[in-house]
């Protein structure tokens, strides 16, 4: 895509200075009439208490170094949540000596990346909770492991090429996955934000930026979430589903990432005793033992 991180930085801001009124935080409307949205850099910088100088270099992503405060006061001023206050810290301070106006995912870089590898005890322990749905994801929401009951409930990624086991693709490209979640634009919005947290702390990762440029081509949709600038981590919640054998499910789901290994992530579902889904799971873990894992 060859987007720098300068302008992803100050494509962020702008986002977010556009969510806040002025009567937000305390301003009157003056100054006649506004041609954007939101607050003016004038106005954050006052409300920051930085210089207006300094907090354009922080919006053009030039090679300066931010402090805390200066950083931790713009965050304020937008009502940052602590996700997108560290993402503005891995725009403004990239770690490992990255230079905060370097290039992300320059054109022409190699998009082929080192394929991640679980544990043997990992494996083992997918394949010892077998009635309970999960998998293991790396860095760009690849499934690098699973247990069969996984692949009962949302597809067979053991049948899939090894670059389309991958959360984004399946979801803005595979039309099953649109049939598989009740509220399949909820689900795009998470898989958008977790990937545009990534990219942040994750500059110069050329298989995470081609990703993102193929998405961005063959998927409108991703496009548009794309250019919002909403990061999200991937917690726990509830998913609602439509299976093509059991009809609907309900699973909550818990993200669990590895002490040792951040860039990967244990997610298990289950569904409450003695509810509908619970027995629809059963029935369907069931059947899946009798054949071949179904497309969900």
């Amino acid at each position: 895509m060859g987007l720098r991180r300068s302008d992803t930085l100050g494509e962020f801001l702008r986002s977010r200075r556009a969510r806040i009124q002025p009567a937000d935080v305390g301003l009157g409307e003056y100054g006649g009439m506004r041609r954007v949205p939101g607050l003016r850099r004038e106005e954050l910088a006052m409300l920051a208490g930085v210089s207006v100088d300094h907090y354009i270099r922080l919006e053009q992503g030039r090679n300066v170094h931010f402090s805390e405060a200066v950083l931790d006061a713009v965050a304020r001023v937008l009502k940052l949540n602590e996700t997108e206050r560290q993402h503005l810290y891995n725009l403004a301070r990239p770690a490992g000596g990255e230079e905060a106006g370097g290039d992300c995912c320059a054109e022409g870089a190699d998009a082929v990346a080192e394929r991640q590898t679980v544990r043997p005890g990992l494996q083992r322990l997918l394949d010892a909770v077998g009635d309970v749905p999960a998998y293991v994801i790396g860095r760009r929401l690849d499934v690098l492991a699973w247990n069969d009951a996984a692949a009962a409930v949302f597809t067979d990624f053991g049948s899939l090429p090894v670059a389309e086991r991958n959360w984004a693709r399946m979801v803005f490209l595979d039309e099953g996955m649109r049939d598989l979640y009740d509220d399949w634009g909820s689900k795009a919005a998470d898989i958008v934000a977790f990937l545009r947290m990534e990219a942040g702390a994750h500059p110069n990762d050329p298989a995470g930026c081609g990703l993102v440029g193929e998405l961005v081509r063959r998927s409108p949709e991703f496009a548009e979430l794309w250019a919002a600038h909403d990061v999200r981590e991937k917690t726990h919640g509830t998913k609602a589903l439509h299976h093509p054998l059991v009809g609907p499910l309900s699973l909550s789901y818990e993200t669990l990432r590895l002490p040792d290994d951040p860039d990967q992530a244990l997610v298990t579902y289950t569904a409450e005793a003695g509810s509908p889904s619970a027995d629809s799971l059963r029935l369907l873990l069931a059947a899946s033992e009798r054949g071949p894992a179904v497309r969900g």
